[in-house]
């Protein structure tokens, strides 16, 4: 960890109850902690701004097993990105229903347009994908 800088910041006193009642809830023990992870997770997001930044993440689809081929579909699609896709979790939610978790690793606009194609598929009927950093720049 690289030295500690202070800062001052000047903030309305309501939001700063708001915030200190949401951090509590979140269980930080103090200011500091929070507003470094806040930071963190802007600068993350910010990174994935650039198609070339390295990120991994899940792929959440939830998807009607009965409609036709669309099982063997997925899995093609998921064989063609085989050093993308790292892990697959299959639960059947119910007799119709199934979710399937990715676990996807790669270049960001890589991971995104796999993810795009898996949760365009007809027959699914909700996906999306949750980014984050591989830590090499945090």
């Amino acid at each position: 960890m690289s030295e500690l800088a202070r800062i001052g910041v000047a903030i309305d006193s309501e939001l700063l109850n708001r915030f200190d009642q949401l951090i509590g809830e979140r269980g930080y023990t103090n200011r500091s902690e929070a507003f470094r992870d806040l930071i963190r997770d802007e600068l993350v997001q910010k990174s994935w701004e650039s198609a070339e930044t390295e990120v991994v993440g899940t792929v959440t689809l939830v998807y009607d097993h009965h409609v036709r081929m669309l099982n063997e579909k997925l899995t093609d699609m998921q064989h063609d990105h085989h050093k993308n896709i790292l892990s697959t979790l299959h639960v059947h939610l119910d007799h119709d229903n199934c979710l399937e978790v990715l676990i996807v690793k790669g270049k960001a606009g890589t991971v995104q347009k796999i993810a795009d194609a898996l949760i365009s598929t007809k027959g699914v009927k909700h996906g999306r994908l949750t980014l984050t950093t591989t830590g090499l720049e945090l």
